[in-house]
C-alpha cells in the first residue's frame, strides 16, 4: 500500500460519490450473506442516554468487547487508530507520551471520560492514553464531531468514552489472560463478575511491563535527547464496580479504576556549569490516574429516569531525571440527569453539572490553582417513522474565562430500508489549560478559549451482513492558543523575554471518511478510509504532523474452534518541526488463534509482519517485528 499526498478542496465531495456508489451496489448487496446480528449496539455517549447505535444522528464508532477480547498485546491507542480512524502520535514504544488527532484537532480538543468521568491533566489539558490498560475496559464509544454541546470545553474534535467491566449475569464470570512478546514484554490480568440477590459486581487486576526500545531512534536528533538505553515500562491496573439494586428501578452504584504508569524517556538536562545538554540521566514518567465515583439511578414511573453522579478524578505525574517535577490534577464532579420521555420516540434530557479543577506544582506560583464550572444542558431526540433529529444546547459559566454557550443540532432521514442520510452543525470550545494561563514564562491569564464552527453531512447503508458509512465535514476553529516567540506581543515582566502563549491562530479543517464492514460465512471483514485537510488560515500551510490520509483493512476467518486474521494499516506523509516531512508507513499485523476445552483460548500475534522501520513522530523510533503468544480463560465463552 502506498500513499500520495491529497488536498480536498470540496470537502462534501468525498461523501456524494460513495453515496451514489451505494445506490449502484444496491442490488449485488441483496445477494450477501445475512449472518450479521440485526440488532444495533446501544451506545449513550452521542445522547448521554442509550439509543440504539443506527438511530442517533451522530458519527460514533463502538470498539465492542469482541474487538478488546483479541487486544492482548495491545495498546487503548492501537484500538482506537485501526477501528475508530484516528491518527495516533507516540514518541517512541508503548508506555511512551501519547497524542492523537480525531478530525484534525489537536489531542487537547478531544474529551476523554471513562465511565462518564472526565479524566487527565488539567495542566497539559488533555488526558494520557499511555496510562490505561486495555485489561479494565469493556468498550469503547468515539464521538467524532464537535461535542462541546453535551459536554462541554475541550470537546471541539469529539468524546472518547471508555467503560470498564461490570456485572451482569447471575453466574460468576471467571476471565483471565497471560502474554509474553519480543522486547521482555509480558501481560497478566484477571477479573471476575456477576450478579447475586441484588448485588452486581466487577473485579479486574492486570500488570503491564515491556523493556522496550530507545526512545529517540537515533543520535543527531534536533534537542540532543538520544540516549541508547532501552525505555521499557510497567503498568499496573485495577477496576470494580459494586451495585445494589433494593427494588426494581432503583439502583446504586460505585465506582473505582485506577491505573499507574512507570515508563522511561530520553530526556535532556541543562545543568551547570556550561549549560549544555547532559541526556545521561534515566528519566522516567511516574503517572497516577484514578477515578472514583458514586451514582444512584431510578426510574420514576415509566417515563421518568432521573440520575445523580458524584465523582473524583486524580491525576498525579512524577516527571524528570536528577531534578524532578511534580504536577497533580484533582477534578470534583457532581451532576444531576433527568431523562423523559415525552412520547413514544421523543426524549428530553436535562442536567446540571459542577466541576471543580484544582492543581498543585511547585513550578507554579502560587503552587496551587484552581477553578469551578457550573453547567445547564438541555438536548431533544426524537424520531417518527422516516426521520430523525437531535437538537442541543448548553451553557457553562466557568469562574475564570467566563461563560460559553454551545449548540448543536442534527437530522437524519431514512430514504430507504437500508440507506439513510444525515446532517448536522455545531459549535464547540477548548478552555485554555493551567499551564496556558498560569506556567511562569509561558502561561497568561488573559489568555480565551477557542471556539469552532463545524457541519458535516453523512450517509449510511445498512444491511443485515455488510455496512457502509461516509462523513464529509467542516471545521473552522479561532481564537487558536499557540506559543508566540514576539516578545512585543507578551506581558512586560522579563520572564516573558522567549515568548508566551496567545489567541492569535486559526485553523481550518476539512475532510472525510468512509467505512465498511461485513460478514459472509466465516470470513469477516473492515476497511477504512479517512481524508483530512488540515491548514493554518492565515497563511494555508498544513498543521504539523496531520497526514493527508490514512486507511485501515481487515479480513479475518472464524470457524468453531480456531480462526486467524490479517490487519493493515497506513498512514501518509506529514510534515513534522523543523521542515521536515515524515514518509508515509505501512503496517502488516498477523494472528491466529485455537479454542479448546471451550473456555480457553491460545493466540500467537505478529505485530509489524514486516519489521517497517518508520518514525511517528520527528526523531522518535517504534518497535520493530514482534510475536506475542497469548493464552486466555473465560468461563463463559460460548
Amino acid at each position: 500500500m502506498s500513499f500520495t499526498s491529497v488536498v480536498l478542496h470540496a470537502p462534501f465531495a468525498p461523501a456524494a460519490l460513495a453515496l451514489a456508489s451505494l445506490f449502484a451496489c444496491s442490488s449485488a448487496a441483496r445477494a450477501q450473506d445475512t449472518t450479521m446480528a440485526a440488532l444495533s449496539p446501544v451506545v449513550v455517549t452521542a445522547t448521554r442516554t442509550p439509543a440504539p447505535l443506527d438511530r442517533v444522528v451522530a458519527d460514533v464508532v463502538v470498539i465492542d468487547e469482541d474487538q478488546l477480547r483479541n487486544a492482548a498485546g495491545s495498546t487503548v491507542e492501537d484500538l482506537l487508530r485501526e477501528h475508530a480512524g484516528l491518527q495516533i502520535l507516540r514518541n517512541g514504544g508503548p508506555g511512551q507520551s501519547v497524542g492523537f488527532f480525531v478530525r484534525g484537532t489537536s489531542t487537547n480538543s478531544t474529551v476523554v471520560l471513562i465511565d462518564g468521568v472526565r479524566v487527565g491533566s488539567a495542566t497539559l489539558g488533555q488526558a494520557q492514553l499511555e496510562s490505561l490498560s486495555v485489561a479494565q475496559i469493556e468498550r469503547i464509544e468515539v464521538l467524532r464531531g464537535p461535542g462541546s454541546s453535551l459536554y462541554g470545553a475541550d470537546a471541539m474534535g469529539g468524546v472518547i468514552q471508555i467503560f470498564t467491566r461490570r456485572g451482569a449475569s447471575l453466574a460468576p464470570r471467571v476471565q483471565a489472560t497471560v502474554a509474553a512478546g519480543r522486547y521482555g514484554s509480558s501481560e497478566a490480568s484477571g477479573g471476575v463478575s456477576g450478579a447475586v440477590g441484588g448485588f452486581d459486581y466487577a473485579v479486574s487486576l492486570a500488570r503491564e511491563k515491556s523493556d522496550g526500545i530507545s526512545a529517540i531512534a537515533n543520535a543527531g536528533d534536533t534537542f540532543g535527547n538520544y540516549n541508547p538505553d532501552a525505555d521499557g515500562f510497567t503498568r499496573r491496573s485495577g477496576s470494580a464496580q459494586l451495585g445494589y439494586t433494593p427494588t426494581e428501578g432503583h439502583r446504586f452504584g460505585l465506582r473505582w479504576a485506577e491505573s499507574k504508569l512507570e515508563s522511561q524517556y530520553d530526556g535532556a538536562e541543562f545543568l551547570p556549569p556550561d549549560f549544555s545538554p547532559d541526556a545521561s540521566a534515566d528519566f522516567s514518567n511516574k503517572l497516577d490516574t484514578r477515578v472514583l465515583a458514586l451514582d444512584y439511578a431510578a426510574r420514576l414511573g415509566n417515563t421518568w429516569r432521573s440520575e445523580l453522579t458524584l465523582a473524583q478524578n486524580d491525576d498525579e505525574l512524577v516527571s524528570g531525571g536528577t531534578q524532578l517535577s511534580r504536577f497533580e490534577t484533582q477534578r470534583r464532579q457532581a451532576s444531576w440527569q433527568n431523562t423523559w420521555e415525552v412520547a413514544q420516540g421523543h426524549t428530553l434530557v436535562g442536567l446540571l453539572e459542577r466541576l471543580e479543577e484544582t492543581v498543585q506544582s511547585l513550578s507554579f506560583s502560587p503552587s496551587e490553582r484552581s477553578r469551578d464550572n457550573d453547567a445547564l444542558v438541555l438536548s431533544y431526540t426524537g424520531n417518527s417513522e422516516a426521520h430523525r433529529w437531535q437538537a442541543d444546547l448548553r451553557h457553562d459559566r466557568n469562574s475564570v474565562y467566563g461563560g460559553h454557550t454551545t449548540a448543536k443540532l442534527g437530522y437524519a432521514l431514512q430514504l430507504s430500508k437500508p440507506l439513510s442520510v444525515r446532517a448536522s452543525a455545531g459549535t464547540a470550545f477548548r478552555a485554555p489549560s493551567f499551564n496556558e494561563l498560569y506556567f511562569p514564562g509561558f502561561g497568561v491569564e488573559t489568555v480565551q478559549p477557542e471556539k469552532s464552527r463545524s457541519m458535516e453531512i453523512g450517509a449510511a447503508w445498512r444491511e443485515e451482513s455488510w455496512s457502509v458509512q461516509t462523513t464529509a465535514y467542516r471545521n473552522r476553529i479561532r481564537d487558536l492558543i499557540v506559543y508566540e516567540p514576539d516578545r512585543a506581543f507578551c506581558p512586560p515582566q522579563p520572564e516573558y523575554n522567549f515568548g508566551c502563549a496567545r489567541n492569535v491562530a486559526r485553523a481550518r479543517l476539512k475532510g472525510a471518511s468512509l467505512s465498511a464492514q461485513g460478514v459472509q460465512g466465516v470470513w469477516h471483514w473492515g476497511a477504512g478510509v479517512e481524508l483530512l485537510d488540515a491548514t493554518d488560515a492565515r497563511d494555508g500551510t498544513r498543521l504539523l504532523r496531520r497526514a493527508a490520509h490514512t486507511a485501515t483493512a481487515s479480513l479475518a476467518y472464524r470457524a468453531s474452534s480456531w480462526g486467524a486474521r490479517a490487519a493493515v494499516q497506513g498512514v501518509g506523509k506529514r510534515p513534522d518541526a523543523g521542515g521536515t516531512v515524515l514518509p508515509s508507513y505501512e503496517l502488516l499485523d498477523l494472528g491466529a488463534h485455537y479454542v479448546f476445552a471451550r473456555q480457553w483460548r491460545v493466540e500467537a500475534k505478529l505485530f509489524n509482519a514486516l519489521d517497517k522501520r518508520y518514525e511517528p513522530v520527528k526523531d522518535y523510533g517504534a518497535p520493530g517485528r514482534a510475536f506475542w503468544l497469548v493464552l486466555s480463560y473465560d468461563s463463559q465463552a460460548l
